[in-house]
């Protein structure tokens, strides 16, 4: 994961992207938002301060997903009627990346697919409803309004337009589970795997006091 560098339009400073493909970032002296235009970096916006949580990943951490080595370069904090949850953006040593999302000690990796979303009317949706992605029989098990709340680090997108937004969750019998992501005009098919904490061999984590 080569890292690249900028300054920021904001305050001058120097602003390093820890994932060479991220979109966007945030300057971690004035807070500004920055998004990347191939060499150049434009700001268009604030970021404000994410709540404190108790979560024990954090930019930098590092882990393993199926024997792949992966590095936390960002996050996404969304809130719903019942809590919150991070996505965190991960990247792989082949500069590819994905998603860690922890929610109540549950955790779950998963990856893109551009263009493979269903055609369906997320109002239609209804828990319990039936797809297939690769061959594996997905339910829908919960279907979420949640609200963008914030980011730190690198993103592969820009949040601009971000506010309210809903996500339907599906699993499978054997761990698998697929997210579809409304919150663009186009939805967005997310597929991958639950794993339990040890599993991911997650280094360089929060230490809480008790620990």
């Amino acid at each position: 994961m080569s890292e690249r560098a900028a300054n920021c339009p904001g305050c001058g400073a120097p602003v390093r992207f820890a994932w060479s493909s991220a979109v966007q970032t945030a300057c971690p002296y004035c807070h500004a938002i920055l998004v990347r235009h191939d060499v150049d970096v434009e700001k268009v916006g604030q970021a404000a301060d994410l709540p404190p949580d108790a979560s024990p990943i954090q930019i930098g951490t590092e882990g393993q997903y199926a024997d792949r080595k992966f590095r936390v370069v960002g996050r996404i904090r969304y809130a719903w009627a019942q809590g919150n949850w991070n996505e965190w953006h991960i990247a792989f040593t082949d500069n590819t990346n994905g998603w860690l999302a922890d929610a109540q000690l549950t955790y779950a990796v998963s990856f893109g697919r551009p263009g493979e979303a269903p055609n369906v009317d997320p109002q239609a949706l209804q828990p319990g409803q039936a797809f297939q992605f690769e061959q594996r029989n997905y339910i829908v098990t919960t279907i979420t309004p949640a609200r963008y709340e914030g980011f730190e680090g690198d993103l592969p997108f820009t949040t601009a337009g971000h506010g309210q937004m809903l996500f339907a969750d599906l699993k499978t019998e054997d761990a698998h589970f697929a997210t579809l992501d409304f919150s663009e005009a186009q939805p967005m098919l997310y597929l991958g795997r639950e794993l339990a904490f040890d599993e991911l061999k997650l280094t360089n984590v929060r230490l809480f006091e008790g620990w």
